[in-house]
């Protein structure tokens, strides 16, 4: 037996043998540093996807062409969608994964250490490819960020790194799920069962199965781009016997369920915030987790809402917009349960849970537009107008992006020991959430009016909206860099936290336990 232990001598070699500086940083597998690295690593992209858009907004500012050729334009277009969706919503929300699942589920960390470091290593090389496409010969990929053939058959070699940094993500995405699951699936504590586990691990473990069921297929749609492009097969060439549609049909079977892997996690999060600082135990724990697997359920059934104009028959049209109505259901379920959290409950509006709060009003509108480009019909007049642009705006920066700040602002305490500048926390909510609707909402109107999406010049008549919408962008901007200086103060110092910095919550303060538990942990439960 007394093999089994090391000698104490030994502990204390491995103790001085750590590695320091940037070895530290580059060979961790600790959960806590590689949570850390992806939330830097998405909020710097999330700063050069912003960079890109103030760019797309300032030539769209007045009509005509000012600073960049159209084609700098669509490459523009293209390479904000990307990185803001495969560079910093997706990132952060594994770098929170990272951070809390092991701590909520009592877990020492996650299960493959090493892979977990693997696959945060993936993404910055990624990052660089789609940066340093920009420069090679024809310019980064211009075919807006669903790549539609056969636009992106004809393009620049921008196209082939902008293929290889997706594939490079897609593997990091899948390596983080399996990491996810089997951590969730194997490593809770005694006494945390699925049912009892908080909400945000249980969108995460959703969130997870949906990325290893997608992400093969977004690889298998991009490489038979690339075989396309260099190997003269024709699956999406009409001329060789291929066709375009197959793309947008392969390509939105992993679209759809892709942008509920960006919303998910955020149900989570705020899920986790609104019992906090309502102080009481979220209303519906089990409707939720049914609702949030509906959800990924449906998810791979309404892909061909994107297509409503590509000339598919009646029948289908009207398959996937029942379907796609649906799902508005469980969504429904799931705000209709963080108002009745709130209601009568001892409210109090730090930033987390004005953050929150912000969340659900505005994805709420997220989701009404949602509910009417459902309606073919009306779909065909919309598509590719800015409308559509007005409505995934509002559900992933005002979804998934303020659900991001809100985590942010609810665990900085917990991961840095110091409180936030709660004054400057609420400034920045305030200026983001009306900079993000003067942006924004004037979008609707231009889509309505008929304005196509990915144009740099437009008629006279779309000219007061732009301006407005530009302006709003620019606020929008700047804002963040508020957040940075809030998040960098909190680090660098600052009040210290307290044990528990909301006070109130349920008693456990970093997992709200919904339901109630009928014991703690600590004592085993009486057995009647």
């Amino acid at each position: 037996m007394q093999a089994t232990h090391s000698h104490p001598a030994v502990h204390d070699h491995h103790a001085h043998a750590q590695p320091t500086g940037l070895m530290r940083w580059i060979t961790t597998t600790n959960h806590k540093d590689i949570g850390t690295m992806y939330l830097w690593f998405s909020f710097t992209m999330f700063l050069v996807g912003g960079i890109l858009a103030l760019a797309l907004r300032s030539e769209l500012f007045q009509p005509g062409l000012q600073l960049v050729e159209p084609e700098v334009f669509n490459q523009l277009t293209t390479m904000h969608g990307v990185i803001m969706v495969f560079g910093a919503i997706m990132p952060a929300f594994v770098g929170f994964a990272n951070w809390m699942i092991p701590l909520q589920i009592g877990a020492a960390d996650m299960a493959f250490a090493r892979m977990n470091n693997w696959s945060f290593w993936l993404l910055p090389p990624a990052a660089l490819l789609l940066v340093i496409s920009f420069f090679v010969p024809g310019g980064a990929a211009a075919g807006g960020w669903t790549l539609y053939p056969p636009l992106s058959v004809q393009m620049g070699p921008g196209m082939d790194l902008a293929i290889f940094a997706l594939h490079i993500l897609g593997a990091s995405s899948i390596m983080g799920s399996i990491n996810i699951v089997t951590t969730i699936l194997n490593m809770r504590a005694p006494g945390m069962t699925l049912m009892k586990m908080p909400l945000f691990c249980w969108t995460w473990l959703i969130t997870a199965y949906l990325l290893i069921a997608v992400m093969p297929v977004l690889a298998g749609a991009i490489t038979m781009i690339l075989t396309d492009r260099h190997f003269d097969t024709h699956f999406f060439n009409a001329a060789g016997g291929g066709d375009p549609v197959l793309f947008q049909h392969v390509f939105w079977f992993f679209g759809h369920p892709e942008v509920y892997i960006m919303i998910l996690p955020a149900f989570g999060i705020v899920s986790e915030i609104i019992p906090a600082f309502a102080r009481k135990p979220l209303f519906g724990y089990t409707s939720m987790v049914y609702a949030t697997s509906s959800i990924a359920i449906l998810s791979f059934i309404v892909w061909a809402h994107h297509m409503f104009t590509v000339g598919m028959p009646a029948t289908a049209q009207l398959f996937f917009m029942y379907a796609t109505m649906l799902i508005a259901v469980p969504t429904g379920v799931k705000v209709f349960n963080w108002v009745a959290t709130m209601w009568k409950g001892s409210m109090t509006f730090e930033t987390p849970m004005l953050f929150a709060c912000g969340f659900i009003f505005v994805f709420t509108m997220g989701g009404f537009t949602g509910l009417i480009l459902a309606i073919t019909p009306i779909d065909i007049q919309l598509h590719d107008t800015y409308f559509v642009v007005a409505h995934f705006h509002y559900v992933l920066v005002a979804g998934s992006l303020f659900a991001l700040f809100a985590g942010v602002y609810y665990w900085l305490p917990k991961w840095t020991g110091h409180m936030y500048n709660e004054t400057l926390g609420k400034a920045h909510f305030w200026l983001s959430v009306i900079f993000f609707n003067i942006t924004f909402f004037v979008q609707h109107f231009l889509g309505l009016a008929g304005m196509p999406r990915r144009v740099p010049d437009y008629a006279l008549q779309f000219a007061d909206f732009n301006m407005i919408s530009t302006i709003g962008a620019f606020g929008f901007g700047i804002t963040q860099l508020l957040f940075l200086y809030i998040v960098v103060s909190c680090i660098r110092g600052g009040e210290k936290a307290a044990d528990k910095p909301w006070e109130g919550a349920q008693g456990l303060e970093w997992t709200v336990p919904s339901p109630a538990p009928h014991h703690t942990f600590e004592t085993p439960p009486v057995v009647r």
